[in-house]
């Protein structure tokens, strides 16, 4: 089942943080859909729950070296 998952981030400083976060999460296996919100510092991510989480998604991205605050999920 296709869920949506939004990930605030600490603050993102450039545009290229964006893109190497949006990409890394997009190449998820599970990931449907995503779009990094710059000045909002947020991930928004349409993922299948079958194949992956939203702590997954969120593991991609502190990987990257960049920090998730909270997490929250809808159907």
């Amino acid at each position: 089942m296709t869920k949506k998952a939004v990930l605030q981030l600490g603050a993102l400083t450039c545009p290229s943080c964006m893109q190497k976060i949006e990409n890394a999460v997009k190449n998820h296996n599970g990931v449907e859909n995503v779009k990094v919100l710059f000045n909002a510092a947020k991930v928004k991510a349409d993922f299948n729950d079958e194949q992956t989480s939203a702590d997954d998604l969120a593991d991609v991205v502190t990987k990257l070296g960049y920090t998730v605050e909270k997490i929250k999920v809808k159907a």
